[in-house]
């Protein structure tokens, strides 16, 4: 039991680290996004609106691309987790059964004497 509490909390750590890194990576996203002047087009000389234009559609793109990505991701993690809740829903007859056996030879071990 000590193992698998060690390798739960492993795993949990893991899994914190990992989306702490992916929290970090779209904070810097965001904020680089953010500074971008895209408010000031009309201030801008033509070739830094031409810059401007570029990456916006190139950051339109991406983030399409990104949505998309996520959206995928979240179809296949629901799905899976229907699958999950179904499985533990199929198990419970066996594991009531398995939980009423063990019941049962316990009483009998320690309350039937020959």
């Amino acid at each position: 039991m000590q193992f698998l509490n060690q390798l739960l909390q492993f795993l949990k750590q893991g899994l914190a680290a990992i989306f702490s890194f992916i929290q970090m990576v779209w904070q810097w996203s965001v904020t680089q996004i953010l500074a971008v002047p895209w408010q000031q087009l009309g201030a801008l000389p033509w070739w830094k609106i031409v810059v401007l234009a570029a990456t916006g559609a190139v950051v339109v793109y991406l983030l399409y691309q990104a949505g998309r990505q996520l959206l995928e991701a979240g179809e296949k993690a629901l799905s899976a987790f229907v699958t999950l809740l179904t499985v533990f829903v199929r198990t419970l007859p066996p594991i009531l059964l398995a939980g009423g056996a063990a019941a049962a030879g316990a009483w009998v071990i320690n309350h039937v004497n020959f």
